[in-house]
């Protein structure tokens, strides 16, 4: 069971699961990590489409946040899914356990593999580009009907447009001291969040690693039930051929009996 199939009928699938184990905690353990997988593919899409949005007219402090947000959706869901994951795959390695299970938790490992290998391209793209465009803002304009050049600095026959020109020179001063710091409190934003990517990008690639190894253990169990299935199917059709030719001798037997002798 994949992501795919969960979209296509998660009722269906749910019911079809929990007849695999009979119910119980351990299906609802690979139902979950299913769900989780559909959230994450489903998440990473949306953080493609941000992502290719970084260096456009629509690239603004609002999407830069609404990236974050997403990212660490994404994360959160893939430490869940993965804890589950594990959960799944150490049950798998109890007696007692279907081997139909098995083999759909391997699936799900595989399926969960590739997802993160998607995320992990958007995350690197994100660094990439947040760390070479910056959000475009819009600048505050000087609120005055005058501008320097208007005003007469010399005249003296106009004293009120010298206050004005006062005040004005005092409130570019403000509006620059205020973009000056708007303009640091951004660059401090984007170094924090191209921290936080780099971050979030070694968290994952552990898990990825984990992951791996997890894979290959259950495509070894696989391998496995596969072996034990072709051995048992050359068993059975071992036995069937025994039976035929005792079929065939007793009935040699029985023909020598009720022939009239000579």
């Amino acid at each position: 069971m994949s992501f795919q199939d969960l979209e296509a009928g998660r009722g269906r699938s749910l019911a079809s699961s929990r007849n695999i184990n009979g119910g119980g905690s351990r299906q609802d353990t690979t139902q979950d990590v299913a769900s989780g997988i559909f959230q994450i593919n489903t998440s990473v899409s949306t953080f493609h489409r941000l992502v290719n949005t970084l260096g456009t007219p629509k690239d603004t402090p609002e999407l830069r946040e609404k990236l974050h947000k997403t990212r660490l959706y994404i994360g959160q869901l893939v430490k869940d899914t993965s804890a589950k994951l594990k959960e799944a795959s150490e049950t798998d390695h109890q007696r007692g356990v279907n081997q139909k299970k098995k083999i759909v938790d391997a699936k799900l490992a595989k399926d969960f593999q590739a997802v993160l290998k998607e995320f992990q391209k958007a995350q690197r793209l994100a660094a990439e580009r947040e760390t070479v465009y910056a959000p475009l803002v819009h600048k505050p304009s000087l609120p005055s009907s005058y501008t320097s050049s208007e005003i007469d600095v010399n005249g003296d026959k106009h004293p009120e447009q010298r206050a004005l020109l006062v005040e004005s020179k005092r409130q570019e001063l403000v509006l620059l001291d205020n973009e000056i710091a708007f303009n640091e409190a951004v660059i401090e934003e984007r170094e924090q969040g191209i921290q936080e990517i780099q971050q979030q990008i070694g968290e994952v690639h552990e898990i990825f690693k984990d992951l791996a190894v997890l894979v290959h253990d259950q495509g070894n169990m696989i391998d496995d039930i596969g072996t034990h299935i072709d051995n048992s199917y050359a068993a059975t059709a071992q036995g069937k051929s025994h039976l035929v030719r005792h079929q065939r001798h007793k009935d040699q037997i029985l023909l020598c009996l009720i022939s009239p002798s000579s």
